[in-house]
């Protein structure tokens, strides 16, 4: 019999990348996730995090926090299903269905796990799921966990979708599922054509907004707000770890959607509650975006600066009405070889590399965050483009 642990043993792609020096995961923050940080050792302008709105360091947030750690206690010790539910968790719940104008509302451990729960209890053995290629990985192992057949289409490519909406059999059920806000790209779903084509094919919508919560829309309601379409979305989903500063999801939808996937759903039947303190954090946080709805507007204002300052200095980005800013850097060597070079400077990005975009397709990718100051946005613009003009010094081995 092989052994099962063989292929952990084989040479791996991050052991060249340590070697070389470039491996760009698990750098350590030594301070608090804000607009700058330490990060081993030294100071580094943030443009690598999802807190779009800035509120983890926000003090009357992290004193909700503080309050409720000592009211209740560190956890729940249980599912909501048995003993793990707190009035907290109601109370949010309300919140984001009021938030969002949906009949009903429930709450996951993960944003990860919304999807996971939703997806693999609504779509069953003789319906289809129907993905944008550039979905979130949760929706595609979402997709493999329900007894229903997975069809995807080309990013944003409403002929396709089409397409594979014309494939599903009579009888049978479909359920297309997109991001609001494309993680990687940062470009937004092209809603209106995906609702009319699930309204001619008579099949259900349902939207990850992870990304554009917070961040798209009246006050930040997403990206079905953004485009008025809140009554055609049949399900949202998202999570409280970027713009709501916490931990944890959410699925929102009519009551009878809702209250199924309440009563079905393993990700949520056999999964701890979310703990209490950062129940109140997400709360709090929504209810913060809903007192200050000058900050998504904040948010924009600061991400089209950064996209004209990159611009001005020949920075090829993706074009977006978001606050992810991507920036080609094509090649899987070039993409780390840039990054680390941006982070010496004192300026921490991500990596887009394959299977998260294409060969050939490699991103550096930026955020922006509605507390960002013209002055960091300036000097981090200044130091990517000079970066960016170097000649590679490294070039790794295939």
């Amino acid at each position: 019999m092989k052994d099962i642990f063989e292929k952990c043993f084989e040479p791996q792609k991050q052991d060249e990348l340590r070697a070389a020096g470039i491996y760009p995961y698990f750098r350590a923050l030594e301070s608090r996730q804000d607009v700058e940080v330490i990060m081993e050792g030294k100071r580094r302008i943030m443009l690598g995090s999802n807190n779009y709105l800035g509120l983890t360091v926000n003090p009357e947030i992290i004193e909700a926090g503080v309050k409720t750690i000592e009211q209740y206690g560190t956890g729940c010790s249980g599912s909501r299903f048995l003993n793990g539910t707190l009035k907290l968790h109601y109370e949010l719940e309300d919140e984001i269905k009021s938030f969002l104008g949906t009949e009903d509302c429930i709450t996951f451990p993960a944003g990860f796990m919304s999807n996971l729960g939703v997806i693999s209890t609504v779509v069953g053995r003789h319906d289809y799921v129907i993905l944008d290629r550039e979905d979130h990985a949760s929706i595609y192992d979402a997709a493999k966990l329900s007894y229903g057949t997975m069809l995807r289409y080309k990013h944003a490519d409403m002929a396709d979708l089409e397409k594979q909406l014309k494939s599903v059999p009579e009888g049978s059920g479909a359920l297309i599922v997109t991001d609001g806000v494309f993680s990687m790209g940062g470009d937004i779903a092209k809603l209106p054509e995906i609702c009319a084509l699930a309204e001619k094919y008579n099949a259900r919508v349902m939207v990850d907004d992870a990304h554009g919560l917070g961040v798209l829309g009246n006050g930040g309601r997403g990206t079905a707000d953004y485009f008025g379409l809140s009554d055609k979305v049949d399900i949202i989903t998202g999570t409280f770890s970027k713009s709501l500063a916490s931990l944890g999801g959410f699925m929102a939808a009519s009551h009878k959607i809702v209250d199924y996937v309440r009563h079905t759903a393993r990700a949520y039947m056999f999964a701890a509650s979310v703990p209490p303190a950062q129940t109140a954090v997400a709360l709090a946080s929504l209810r913060y975006i809903k007192a200050h709805p000058e900050l998504p507007l904040k948010l924009q204002a600061n991400a089209a600066r950064f996209r004209t300052q990159l611009k001005a200095r020949d920075v090829q980005i993706i074009e977006a009405d978001t606050p992810i800013v991507p920036i080609y850097t094509y090649e899987f060597d070039n993409t780390l070889i840039k990054q680390k070079g941006i982070y010496d400077e004192g300026v921490y990005v991500n990596s887009v590399l394959p299977p998260a975009c294409a060969p050939g397709e490699c991103l550096l990718r930026t955020t922006l965050m509605a507390s960002h100051t013209d002055a960091l946005i300036d000097e981090a613009a200044e130091i990517i483009a000079d970066v960016l003009k170097k000649d590679n010094a490294l070039i790794l081995q295939h």
